[in-house]
């Protein structure tokens, strides 16, 4: 007895679709959720800012998606491991928290060698970290081989024109 050509399809179709969603769920699933909403004060100190920036870089700021502390090999974005101690060196000039500022703000004004561009501008959608949260996490970032010396009144290339509100 033949079977026919349509329960053949039929049959694999059904089969193929099982296969794959029994792997598919073989696979870890990861839970997203929306990220906490961070509070700055204005007296806060740059210990912890170092905190809120790590909170922004892990959650909002979505820059550890991306980037990794520690690692070699083959990598998506620079290892960030170190980056408080050669921020200061990576272009003549520039203090590390100018440096910092500016590959935050303008991302693809400095690209390091074997990397492709591909960071968003952290300020603006779909990101929108505020200048404050940027401040915390350029903190954070100096922490990572450094000593951090910025505080929420810090200064740099891309800080509002005075009086701006922030």
């Amino acid at each position: 007895m033949k079977i026919p050509a349509g329960l053949n399809i039929t049959v694999l179709v059904v089969a193929s679709c099982a296969f794959y969603t029994y792997v598919g769920q073989l696979v870890p699933q990861k839970e997203v959720l929306p990220p906490a909403e961070v509070k700055i004060s204005k007296d806060i100190t740059t210990d912890e800012m170092v905190k809120i920036g790590h909170e922004i870089a892990q959650g909002k700021g979505l820059c550890l998606t991306c980037h990794t502390i520690g690692k070699s090999g083959t990598l998506r974005f620079p290892d960030l491991s170190g980056i408080g101690s050669r921020a200061a060196t990576r272009v003549p000039g520039q203090d590390a928290i100018d440096y910092l500022a500016h590959s935050l703000y303008e991302p693809d004004s400095y690209i390091v060698p074997g990397f492709n561009p591909g960071m968003p501008k952290i300020a603006r959608p779909p990101i929108g970290l505020n200048d404050q949260e940027i401040l915390c996490v350029i903190a954070w970032l100096q922490s990572l081989g450094g000593e951090p010396n910025v505080t929420l009144q810090t200064r740099h290339m891309h800080s509002p024109a005075e009086g701006a509100t922030p």
